[in-house]
């Protein structure tokens, strides 16, 4: 935590990062059941679960809970949707 009590929270971009560590990120999102913060290329927005990674006819596409599913190469970043509890 930094001082003045706010954490710093990672936005993680897919261009920085590669694709593939980009999908271990979502991977990680599945196993957390935790909702996370999406920005698409386009410009749109949202806060989803991440229910699955899976892919179809060798392209990769995160599968949501509320949201149509959508290629990972449509994703600019992603970010966690709420800061984590703080552990004393």
């Amino acid at each position: 935590m930094r001082a003045g009590g706010s954490e710093t929270m990672t936005r993680i971009c897919q261009d920085e990062v590669g694709r593939c560590d980009f999908i271990d990120v979502l991977e990680e999102a599945v196993l957390r059941h935790r909702p996370v913060a999406i920005q698409l290329r386009e410009g749109e927005a949202f806060i989803d679960e991440v229910l699955d990674v899976v892919t179809e006819q060798g392209d990769d596409f995160a599968v949501f809970k509320s949201h149509e599913r959508v290629p990972v190469g449509d994703i600019l970043a992603v970010t966690r949707a709420i800061p984590p509890a703080a552990r004393w």
